[in-house]
């Protein structure tokens, strides 16, 4: 069933009013500033919510610098604490360099009294048997 050219200029007439009515077409005066209104609402809306993220990234940049300046501190109070245990090692190895010396002291001493023991001993023994032969 083919159309004839008078229902296609009747069709093409009167398309657009139809597609109006149910706005798909060329929107009436009403709800083209309808429209209008709308996106100047969007409008706004969007320039209150980039302003809300601005502020937003201007305090997570605040809340930055606070956690960087907490964390500073902190890593100060660890680096204190770690030149107190430096400390404590530096007076440590102090105590085991005088606890070396007084072991090397003692050992001097040990083998001092072991050469003069041998020759104490030694030189009794001669003795003994040298009174020993010369009673013979």
């Amino acid at each position: 069933m083919a159309l004839a050219e008078q229902d296609i200029a009747f069709i093409k007439q009167h398309l657009g009013e139809w597609l109006a009515e149910v706005s798909l077409g060329k929107p009436p005066a009403v709800y083209e500033i309808e429209l209008r209104e709308r996106m100047i609402r969007v409008e706004e809306e969007l320039k209150h919510q980039r302003e809300l993220m601005q502020q937003g990234f201007v305090m997570m940049d605040k809340r930055f610098e606070e956690l960087q300046h907490q964390m500073d501190k902190r890593f100060d109070g660890v680096d204190k604490r770690f030149e107190a245990v430096d400390k404590r090692f530096e007076a440590m190895d102090k105590r085991f360099e005088a606890m070396d010396k007084r072991f090397e002291e003692i050992t001097r001493r040990l083998d001092r009294f072991m050469v003069w023991s041998f020759s104490t001993t030694v030189t009794v023994g001669g003795l003994v048997v040298a009174i020993l032969k010369l009673w013979n």
